[in-house]
């Protein structure tokens, strides 16, 4: 799942939802127009991929599990604007935890957080 703006790198959703031969990879869901406070949300999230990916580098080559390792230590960051916890703390449903159980996705130590292209070093 992709979060973002209205950027025009974001234009053509179906050509970065699915494949060439037409099997789905991602969705894409846009910040609401005039709602200016989705936007740093999701600036910041972007922010934290370039610290992993810098900004002209090619995401070509990684994987799904790359995809996910970046996000998992993303959501695992304490930030001060959900009072001090990181995203993966404020799971509370049975449901979500579900969701993240099949997305593969969990929790990263917070002395384990690595944001740097370090952590996709294989």
């Amino acid at each position: 799942m992709i979060l973002t703006d209205n950027g025009k790198c974001f234009k053509n959703a179906l050509e970065l939802e699915y494949t060439k031969n037409g099997s789905p990879r991602t969705k894409i869901f846009y910040c609401d127009p005039q709602a200016s406070w989705q936007k740093p949300h999701i600036e910041k999230n972007h922010e934290y991929i370039r610290y992993v990916i810098p900004r002209g580098k090619t995401f070509k080559g990684y994987t799904q599990e790359d995809m996910t390792l970046i996000t998992n230590h993303i959501n695992s960051t304490i930030r001060a604007g959900l009072n001090y916890k990181s995203p993966y703390d404020l799971v509370e449903t049975e449901d979500m935890k579900k969701l993240l159980e099949v997305l593969n996705m969990s929790p990263v130590a917070a002395d384990e957080v690595c944001l740097s292209p370090k952590l996709l070093r294989k």
